[in-house]
Order: structure tokens, then C-alpha cells, then sequence
């Protein structure tokens, strides 16, 4: 299997976050994904591929124009404004929109494009953003000319990220970048796994209305779990998109047999859906260790997601998300991809 990565994403070092009430450092750091760089190596699972720049045609397909040029220009705009501050985040937001346009200034815009408090912007945020998406839409590029999977290393991962906000660690959906790409290559109808432990609330967004977009998610339970708001079992797509969103909430402390089944169910959903590709949104933060998470898997379990995924016997994409249990995170992410590659 190709591994699309660049050492890129270096360049984004976000400060602190609050979660569940206590400031804290904040857990997506350059260094997730070191562990998963040194297993890659260690399995010989993968050989390493730079990503290819592209226009941002493929951006402003899945999200508006004006929101990609916000986060290009923010840091220049918020350094101009607050040359000593290290880290620029929103501390004022709108709650819904009231306004089809943001504020002229810099701190106003921060929150107008924002849905929480966890999507820092530094100076080396857009290159890493702008080069996951790359390396995303260079990893589908690899399985539309005929890979039957790639992976793409993305960091900072995106599935948060909706159709003009950032949020939750998430700046561009390279997910959603990707599947839009399959779809413009020619691919009838697309299908999206969600397996990080978090909801994708920015993918659903994305594809909410459409019919040709099937996004099915499993995630901890909105009740009591970020991203809340979104993720519940009644959200199944609006208009021509009705019946194309599976939600598939899940409890605290869920472990592999409750998983299992709840992964099958959406497995089989995705194959009555008949597409001719898979965007897996993989995310190994449904291990037992990961620090601000609470579901209970254990490695050989993300061999089984592998596995399972393979049986679909569909073109693949994995594309990188969660993960914050840094010692496991190596193991977990090459595991599902092993896992795969042993089923098929």
C-alpha cells in the first residue's frame, strides 16, 4: 500500500485547549504521528509518496471560497493586528450565522469561521493544512489509476472541519476533499467510514443533501461527547440526500464486541449502497488508552477493522484523523491497515 506523507505538517503547533473544563496542552501535536512513521517502517507496510501540489479547485468544491481564503491569509491578518501573540483563536462567536457576510477584522472573522475553541491558527497552520489536503488528493489520485488502497497521512486531520467553519483540531475536511475527488474522476457514487471516535460533523455537513455521497459514522454517543449537537441516529440526510447519513452512536466503555456489531452494520449498509469507492475517515482514537476518550478497543482490534473494510472489496482511501494516545497510536493505525492487507 502507498503512504502519501510530507514532513509538512511540522509546521502547525497549536497551543492549549479546554477539555471537559481544564485548560491543558493541547493533545494534536506533530508529534502523533512520529510512532506511526517508525511502524510504517518497521512492518515494511507502505512505500512513501510525495504529495503533488494541486489548485484549489478541489478545496472550494466541498467548501466556500471565502473560508479557504480566510485561513490562507489568517495568521498574516492576525500577526498584523497582534504581533505578539503566538497563537491566534476566536473569543467572541455568533451562534447561528446572522449575517450572510463575517466581520471585516481579524478577530471577528476567527470566531464567524469557527464552531469551538480547539482549532488554534499559527503561523505554519495553513502549509499544514493546505498540504493534507494535498496529500489526500494525491492518495485518491493513487487508487483512481488503479491502487486498491493508499493511505493518506494527514495531519491536522480534518473530518470537523464543515463547509465554511474549523473546529475540533480540524482546518480543511481532506475526507470530504477526497470523496468529492472520486465523484469528479468519474466514481458514480462514493461512500465514507467513519471510524474515528469522534462524530464527523463537518463530513455530514458537507454531504447532508446529496445522493451520491454516503457517509455512515461510528462514533461516541453526542449526549455526552464532543462534538455533541450532531451524530444522532435521526440525522439520515435531507432532500435527495434523505437516507444517505448513518449515525451509529455509541456508548462509553464500548468495547469490541458492541463495536463489532455496530461496524458490520454499517459495513453492510455501505454494500447495499453499491459505490465504487471508500473514504475510511481512520481514526485510533477508540483505543482503550487515548487520553480524551472513552471507548475500550485494544490492538487487535483495529486488525479486525481492517479486515472488515477489506471484505467490501472496494478501492480504498484511509485517510488519517484521531489518535492521541501517542505511545499506541504506531501500532493501532498500521494495525488496521495490515489488517486489510492480510484480508484482501
Amino acid at each position: 500500500m502507498k503512504v502519501v506523507y510530507s514532513d509538512a505538517h511540522r509546521a502547525h503547533r497549536g497551543g492549549r485547549e479546554i477539555h471537559r473544563g481544564e485548560l491543558m496542552p493541547i493533545h494534536e501535536i506533530p508529534e502523533r504521528l512520529d510512532p506511526v512513521l517508525a511502524r510504517l517502517r518497521a512492518t515494511r507496510c507502505g512505500e512513501m509518496v510525495v504529495p503533488r501540489r494541486h489548485d484549489d479547485a478541489p478545496l472550494h468544491a466541498v467548501h466556500r471560497p471565502d473560508y479557504v481564503r480566510f485561513l490562507a491569509g489568517a495568521w498574516d491578518a492576525w500577526h498584523a493586528e497582534e504581533p505578539d501573540q503566538p497563537c491566534a483563536l476566536a473569543w467572541v462567536f455568533p451562534g447561528p450565522r446572522p449575517r450572510a457576510t463575517p466581520p471585516a477584522g481579524i478577530h471577528g472573522k476567527l470566531g464567524y469561521y469557527a464552531f469551538d475553541l480547539s482549532a488554534p491558527i499559527v503561523a505554519g497552520t495553513w502549509l499544514a493544512a493546505r498540504t493534507a489536503a494535498d496529500i489526500a488528493l494525491s492518495a485518491q489520485e493513487l487508487v483512481s489509476a488503479g491502487e486498491r488502497a493508499a493511505f493518506a497521512l494527514c495531519r491536522p486531520p480534518g473530518h470537523h472541519a464543515g463547509i465554511a467553519l474549523a473546529g475540533g483540531y480540524c482546518y480543511l475536511n481532506n475526507a470530504a476533499i477526497a470523496a468529492q475527488a472520486f465523484r469528479d474522476h468519474g466514481a458514480a457514487r462514493v461512500a465514507v467510514l467513519d471510524v474515528d471516535y469522534h462524530h464527523g460533523n463537518g463530513t455530514q455537513a458537507i454531504f447532508y443533501a446529496r445522493a451520491d455521497v454516503l457517509y455512515v459514522s461510528l462514533h461516541a454517543d453526542p449526549d455526552d461527547e464532543f462534538p455533541f449537537y450532531h451524530g444522532y441516529t435521526d440525522e439520515t440526510g435531507a432532500g435527495e440526500g434523505e437516507g444517505s447519513n448513518l449515525n451509529l452512536p455509541l456508548a462509553a466503555g464500548t468495547g469490541w464486541s458492541r463495536y463489532g456489531e455496530a461496524l458490520a452494520h454499517g459495513i453492510e449498509r455501505i454494500r447495499a449502497f453499491a459505490p465504487e469507492a471508500l473514504v475510511v475517515s481512520l481514526g485510533v482514537d477508540t483505543f482503550a488508552g487515548d487520553p480524551i476518550s472513552r471507548f475500550t478497543l485494544v490492538h487487535d482490534d483495529f486488525v479486525r477493522i481492517g479486515a472488515a473494510i477489506a471484505g467490501l472489496g472496494l478501492p480504498t482511501l484511509f485517510v488519517m484523523e484521531g489518535g492521541y494516545a501517542v505511545d499506541a497510536i504506531g501500532v493501532n493505525t498500521v494495525n488496521v491497515l495490515l489488517g486489510f492487507e492480510q484480508a484482501g
